[in-house]
């Protein structure tokens, strides 16, 4: 009999590093079909059978783990297997024509002779052949060629290299599988549904509305907004907008922004079509913010995942213990030459669609998870009750910590370990990533993965990710881990110094294989972000002058491109965001110019949706949508929601909630990009493990699943898919939402942070008005020789009684509380929380209650920014 491989498992890379080699497996068949008239070649029906483009979308068995090695694919195919067809490598999704007459060609060896069963067939029950041979693979390579007639029409057939069988172990490498033949591959076309686009989520009661119609004509549409049960709602005509040159698609926009009626099953009919359906409500965004959270949990490393918690379906043991066949993380080598040690780098998150973990990816996709958290410290309107403990799907519910921070800290502690240990040479910096010695295949459950794990040379970008991550934890964690606090403060501090020791060690463009190289040889950023942390975090002058004296320190175009948005390769906004939103040492002149670096880039964000057909915060030049797009667009998003936080202008909120309609439906390709939301939403991102386009038995991502998006090198990134259905692409339409396309529908950390800091800021919208206050504090400091004396003043400005009341808000640097009074006080790390006594535990409407301590302090008192009163943000003054 033929038995069926698993289907395709394929390889992805990332923005900004090229294409790189993947493991896998093997064999390859280049589809050309036989000769054409005019000697034209006939049509090739195998991709990437040169493995120029690593193993995608190459199969194998587990069984024969494929690494590419040398340019050709070579599989370690087990002794003692009992037919050819235990032991398989090949490739799916391949078209034949019944009549037509194909040629398979291929060069192949082995360690040791095999005998081996050369297929092409149907992938499935009862894999009928149209070719069916017998092949003698020796010590040296040699090419085979193979002549047939398909024998009946196959959508997607398989080339299939049945290599078990053997009495001994072999390693059998393929190269220049090509097969063709048959008819030309159709030209793609992309299923874009409703050429009316709208956020297919919805839109708050109070906010914006807007769409975008795609249609020939040039003169204004009528449009009509209608009801669930077909009534109409409102109306009025499209404004024509010409070209989008982000598409090439002729549209118009329209706005129904006045329309305040709530509901679900609305519609848009314009043109003679008819949107899909959508919601006006004020709770749009309440689960997207636990869902976005809960996509770190179900990719964790190190710690199985409890199907309590997201379900059978998405329920696995723990991956990278050690326990076979892994063989790590608890004991992990590096790579030959680097060092003489041996880390126990266990937990932490895998990076992307592998089971790779590279602490620049990490550093930015935990600090935007912290900045989540502490957005609920410092802004009005964040809620942190979401995020508290026993709100999110996460197994540490009932320590008294709040479950965002839960999360963070299982990264964090990765982190912690992948710093070189004391005594060692480069003592204090840390390793930049840690992963397979060769590509895994795709699908591939973590735990199954069986390749050797390596620690990979240590990097000034990796050390001062760790330092600025660290610094910020030290802050955040001082109220429920002093001890955890404190660790971090030494581990940040101890990794600044070894990255001014040490300011130009930088990745190696040329280590590539079995994980992505992450290479950036400019670390100013990652320099300023730091400092701005460390800064934050101890007030201590060391950070405050290397801020500013940096170059990029009141840089807005430096901080925030104006060609993309902050990414791992570009931090220093993440430290310009820090020093804006939370209270430090910064004189009021330098914090002001600090503020105004934010509000610069969002006036340049906002302006984007304002003059973008779209609607999206992000217009790099020549539509040079990247690796990632999405997650640009979410970034400059942050961005612009900072801006709202700091001025409380409904413009910059306007637009953010613009940049939401984009990512849930009102684009090019009437997509949205977030799994589970919307009716037409990717579900076949890249992943191993949510693999189900290419097993049946694996799941699809689970809702809250952030797409990378569209990528304009994607077709000439090494990505199979994109290369044969993309060709040509207008910037937003290149994408697939195909579990083989890793240039465009990947998933990630640092792509799903982003989203999960917007969506808690448009669940925390509520409605689209704005926060309502209903308290107003006075916080006045008079600064003496080694402290202040700080009087506050809190009024219940609202019409019901605060009773018993709770005024929280941050101290900045080292500032301690000394002596108290008309309040209890208590400070954890840099939070102060006042309670009332029992003669002025409640706070009547319009009355007020006046406290004060003593503190020490050095340098300036500073304004500790928002004060909130039981969760609630308070007018200032």
């Amino acid at each position: 009999m033929n038995a069926s491989p698993p289907p395709s498992p394929t390889r992805r890379r990332r923005r900004a590093l090229g294409v790189l080699a993947l493991a896998a497996l093997f064999g390859g068949v280049l589809s050309a079909p036989g000769a054409a008239a005019d000697d034209e070649p006939a049509p090739e029906q195998i991709t990437n059978g040169d493995f120029s483009a690593g193993t995608a979308p190459w199969w194998w068995t587990a069984n024969a783990p494929a690494a590419v090695v040398d340019g050709r694919l070579c599989a370690d195919v087990e002794a003692g297997t009992a037919n050819p067809w235990d032991a398989i490598v090949g490739q799916n999704d391949i078209p034949l024509v019944a009549g037509e007459t194909y040629t398979l060609t291929y060069t192949a060896s082995s360690t040791v002779p095999l005998s081996i069963h050369t297929n092409v067939q149907m992938a499935t029950e009862p894999y009928t052949t149209d070719l069916s041979a017998t092949d003698q693979i020796g010590v040296e390579a040699a090419p085979v060629t193979h002549v047939f007639t398909a024998t009946a029409d196959r959508d997607a057939a398989q080339v299939a290299f049945q290599v078990g069988g053997g009495a001994e172990a072999a390693t059998f490498c393929l190269d220049d599988v090509s097969l063709r033949g048959g008819a030309e591959p159709p030209v793609y076309e992309p299923d874009t549904g409703s050429p009316v686009r709208v956020n297919q989520v919805g839109y708050l009661p109070k906010g914006p509305k807007t769409g975008t119609l795609v249609t020939d004509a040039t003169d204004p549409l009528p449009w009509t907004l209608k009801s669930a049960d077909g009534a109409a709602v409102a109306s009025g005509t499209t404004v024509p907008g010409g070209e989008d040159p982000t598409s090439r698609q002729n549209v118009h926009t329209f706005d129904f922004g006045a329309v305040t009626d709530t509901g679900d099953g609305f519609t848009i009919e314009a043109d003679g079509q008819v949107s899909e359906p959508f919601s006006i409500r004020a709770d749009l965004y309440d689960s997207l913010r636990s869902d976005s959270l809960a996509y770190f949990y179900q990719n964790r490393s190190g710690i199985e995942i409890d199907a309590d918690l997201v379900g059978e379906e998405y329920a696995r043991p723990a991956g990278h213990l050690g326990v076979a066949p892994n063989k790590g993380d608890t004991d992990v080598p590096c790579q030959p030459g680097v060092c003489d040690y041996r880390l126990d780098v266990r937990g932490g998150w895998y990076d992307a669609g592998d089971h790779g973990k590279y602490v620049v990816n990490g550093g930015i996709a935990v600090a935007e998870l912290m900045d989540t958290y502490e957005r609920t410290l410092t802004a009005d309107g964040a809620e942190s009750a979401e995020l508290g403990d026993g709100a999110l799907r996460v197994p540490e519910h009932g320590n008294d910590v709040p479950d965002i921070l839960d999360e963070a800290r299982w990264e964090l502690d990765f982190l912690l370990r992948m710093q070189v240990p004391a005594g060692n040479p480069l003592a204090g910096m840390v390793h930049h990533k840690v992963h397979d010695a060769n590509w895994t295949g795709l699908p591939m459950r973590p735990e199954l993965d069986p390749e050797q794990r390596e620690l990979h040379p240590p990097t000034t970008a990796a050390t001062l990710n760790l330092a600025a991550t660290a610094a910020q934890c030290a802050r955040l964690y001082a109220p429920f881990d002093a001890d955890f606090a404190a660790q971090c403060r030494t581990a940040a501090e101890t990794a600044w110094a070894a990255a001014k020791a040490h300011p130009a060690v930088y990745a190696s463009p040329a280590d590539g294989v079995g994980g992505g190289t992450y290479e950036d040889n400019d670390v100013s950023d990652e320099f300023y972000w730091a400092a701005a942390e460390l800064f934050t975090t101890t007030g201590k002058d060391t950070y405050r002058q290397a801020l500013l004296e940096s170059p990029l320190h009141g840089d807005a175009d430096a901080a925030f491109p104006a060609d993309g948005g902050m990414w791992w390769g570009g931090t220093a906004g993440l430290g310009v965001l820090t020093l804006a939103t939370v209270p430090n040492d910064l004189t009021t002149d330098q914090l002001a110019d600090v503020r105004a670096v934010v509000t610069t880039a969002a006036d340049r964000y906002k302006q984007q949706t304002e003059d973008q057909l779209y609607g999206v915060p992000y217009a790099p030049t020549g539509q040079n949508y990247t690796w990632g797009s999405n997650s640009q667009v979410l970034n400059n998003m942050i961005v612009l929601a900072t801006a709202a936080d700091l001025t409380g202008e409904a413009g910059y909120r306007d637009a953010v909630l613009r940049g939401a309609d984009y990512l849930f439906g009102r684009n090019p390709l009437n997509q949205s990009y977030v799994t589970g939301y919307g009716e037409r939403f990717s579900q076949n991102q890249h992943h191993r493990f949510w693999a189900h386009q290419s097993d049946p038995a694996l799941p699809h991502p689970p809702a809250g699943s952030l797409a990378g998006g569209p990528n304009l090198t994607a077709p000439t990134s090494g990505d199979p898919e994109a290369a044969t259905k993309l060709k040509g692409c207008a910037a937003a339409m290149c994408y697939l939402d195909d579990n083989g396309s890793y240039a465009t529908n990947e998933v990630a950390i640092n792509w799903n942070a982003p989203l999960a800091f917007v969506a808690s800021y448009l669940d925390d919208a509520g409605d689209g008005a704005g926060p309502d206050r209903a308290c107003r504090v006075t916080y006045s400091s008079h600064p003496w020789s080694t402290g202040s004396t700080t009087t506050v003043t809190v009024r219940n400005t609202g019409t019901e009684p605060v009773t018993p009341w709770s005024l929280t808000w941050l101290l900045p640097g080292d500032q301690r509380l000394s002596h108290t009074w008309s309040a209890e006080l208590a400070q954890h790390g840099r939070t102060v929380t006042a309670t009332g006594l029992s003669w002025n535990r409640t706070l009547a409407p319009g009355a007020s209650v006046d406290f004060g301590f003593n503190s020490s302090l050095s340098g300036p008192a500073a304004d500790p920014g928002t004060v909130k009163l039981n969760g609630r943000a308070c007018t200032a003054g």
